[in-house]
């Protein structure tokens, strides 16, 4: 069996631009399959030990609304816009407190609890993972 190189090229370019750690695409009887190591810190862009300190504040700031799914925290409807919730503001369960882009569908995540707004956890436009602490609410 001859695989074309050029496949297996641009895989590899789709790992790089999206990040990904494997990729696998299939034609037919023949599936190909490309993967790398992604060193978590390279990822999120921090240190061990500066993760470590933003778990401890993490853990001690109230109760946490985490991310639902993968993807892009977003923390207004628009580039420009009046955020979601602020730290300070008072908000109800069930309301918006930030969109989570996945494949090009934004996702609202709403408050799990009643309460203010103590931290915002995440940067606008930051990556997530499923269950990553996004607001600390009191």
């Amino acid at each position: 069996m001859k695989i074309d190189k050029k496949i297996i090229e641009e895989l590899t370019k789709y790992l790089k631009e999206f990040n990904l750690s494997e990729i696998e695409y299939g034609e037919g009887s023949t599936k190909v399959k490309v993967s790398r190591s992604i060193n978590a810190s390279a990822i999120s862009g921090i240190s061990p030990s500066e993760a470590k300190k933003k778990q401890e504040v993490i853990e001690s700031s109230g109760s946490n609304v985490t991310s639902p799914i993968v993807g892009t925290a977003y923390l207004a409807p628009e580039p420009g816009a009046k955020k979601f919730a602020e730290v300070g503001q008072k908000i109800k369960k069930g309301q918006t407190i930030m969109i989570v882009e996945a494949m090009k569908t934004m996702n609202h995540v709403p408050s799990t609890l009643d309460g203010t707004v103590s931290k915002i956890l995440v940067k606008d436009g930051e990556p997530v993972e499923f269950g990553q602490p996004l607001v600390s609410i009191k």
